[in-house]
């Protein structure tokens, strides 16, 4: 029996520096954003994460690849991305809310298993977009548990980009609503699948 024990342990710690030395690390803050990727103002981003919300978006699109979906911003020369998420506390106490995160904190692999980028083919358009998404975070905006597009004094994620963009003066091109149910939510509502698929953006990359 000890040499069985010996034995799975002597794998284990081999396998384990194998992994160290390959870099594959399944560390759950380890960003899966490409080293390589360069981030422009404006950028909408998306995950696939692995929480209830998101299997229950997930669901509710059938054939969707993502199931969040924010925007990258320029904050005092730094990109960081916005986005409205429930479930993501930074501190005891806090509040489901629009966030302000690093891209390696958006992307890091305890939240996405995918993840992808989109560019307006404006990018004045684009910045001006973010610009208003900044401004959103800024005012402390909660985040929307009844996915209503009609108040935007709380907001839910794909509400806060196609806000954004209606706020700059272009509004996101051919985005419609569908019927979300699940637990105690019945209400139409965009989803990520619709911005993704938008033709005023173009994918940039897809990891």
């Amino acid at each position: 029996m000890r040499r069985i024990v010996l034995l799975l342990l002597t794998c284990w710690l081999l396998l384990g520096g194998v992994a160290l030395l390959c870099g594959c690390r399944h560390d759950g803050t380890v960003s899966i954003l490409p080293a390589n990727c360069r981030l422009q103002v404006g950028d909408v981003v998306f995950r696939r994460g692995g929480g209830v919300t998101s299997h229950a978006v997930l669901m509710a699109e059938k054939d969707g690849v993502y199931s969040h979906v924010g925007i990258v911003v320029d904050s005092a020369g730094v990109p960081m991305i916005v986005h409205a998420v429930p479930d993501e506390p930074d501190f005891e106490g806090d509040i489901d809310r629009v966030k302000l995160d690093r891209p390696e904190v958006f992307f890091k692999r305890s939240r996405a298993s995918q993840g992808a980028v989109l560019r307006h083919g404006d990018s004045i358009v684009a910045r001006q977009a973010a610009a208003e998404a900044l401004k959103v975070y800024r005012r402390h905006v909660a985040f929307d548990h009844d996915y209503d597009d009609s108040d935007t004094t709380r907001m839910y994620c794909t509400e806060l980009v196609t806000h954004a963009f209606l706020r700059a003066g272009r509004p996101l091109q051919g985005i419609s609503h569908h019927h979300l149910r699940f637990l105690d939510i019945d209400t139409d509502c965009v989803l990520p699948s619709d911005i993704l698929h938008c033709k005023d953006l173009q994918v940039i990359t897809q990891f």
